[in-house]
């Protein structure tokens, strides 16, 4: 299974074209045409930017498998449960095993650029603090990741088993038609979890129907898949959940600070011309 994205490169390059595209639309005056290209351009530019900290994290790989023996020794002495028993306790269900191989691959990308699809077409007034999280959100996980941490399936001696590898469904092959492997020494924090806790609050902040409390199990799916397919410790998700929350957080202070030094609204010239009349 190929892990189908594109290069730095090629999606920067993309994301030009597509600012390109929509200052080409703003000027002939298509403002819904230029709206739709700058917010994808947008997004390419932010996916080419976490490709290029997965390729300069990549570049100094000396401890990262001390960083992860050492955050696995320190959840279990804390008391959290250990991610290899409950990969053991799903590894001897192959179907299991290649759904959750299959849930990883397809649905991180899928579900978030459904939800951003969906906000900007049915709740556009909804859109900015959606993409502007996402947009903090990821930034600071990429930061975070200058520091590479292997996941757990590179642990063997601690239990665990690279399952994707094992049924040839691994995203991290080489390249093929342009295609490149993803950052394996990307694990802290896991910006799977904080897509998927973003997507879910974002249907149920925003969507009116009683069906939205459904994408609750998203999150809850995919957490448990990357722990199932060794992908991620449980601390890699609690930070990103973290991070999430301070994304939320200077959003809202920003729109405080924003309200209180924001001026009186100006009285419009022509009502103002009436009422000295009276």
């Amino acid at each position: 299974m190929q892990n189908l994205t594109l290069t730095w490169q090629s999606a920067g390059g993309a994301a030009v074209v597509l600012y390109g595209g929509a200052y080409a639309a703003a000027r002939a005056r298509r403002a819904g045409v230029s709206a739709v290209l700058r917010e994808a351009g947008t997004l390419l530019a932010l996916f080419a930017l976490w490709q290029l900290v997965g390729s300069l994290s990549l570049m100094s790989t000396e401890h990262a498998l001390d960083r992860a023996r050492w955050i696995h020794r320190t959840e279990l002495a804390v008391g959290l449960p250990d991610e290899a028993s409950w990969q053991a306790a799903v590894t001897p269900w192959p179907v299991l095993v290649k759904l959750a191989n299959y849930y990883y691959a397809s649905m991180h990308f899928t579900v978030m650029i459904a939800v951003l699809l969906w906000v900007f077409l049915r709740h556009r007034e909804r859109y900015p603090w959606v993409r502007t999280t996402v947009v903090v959100t990821t930034a600071v996980c990429l930061a975070v990741q200058f520091i590479p941490v292997a996941p757990p399936r590179m642990l063997p001696e601690n239990g665990f088993v690279d399952v994707a590898a094992e049924y040839g469904q691994s995203v991290y092959g080489g390249a093929v038609g342009g295609m490149v492997k993803a950052a394996q020494l990307s694990a802290m924090p896991s910006v799977h979890v904080a897509w998927c806790v973003l997507a879910a609050v974002a249907v149920i902040r925003v969507s009116t129907s009683s069906l939205r409390w459904l994408m609750v199990l998203h999150p809850v799916l995919t957490i448990a898949v990357v722990v199932v397919t060794a992908n991620h410790f449980w601390a890699d998700g609690l930070v990103a959940v973290v991070i999430l929350l301070l994304a939320y957080a200077a959003q809202a202070w920003f729109g405080r600070w924003r309200d209180r030094h924001a001026g009186p609204a100006r009285p419009v010239a022509g009502r103002a011309r009436v009422g000295a009349g009276r």
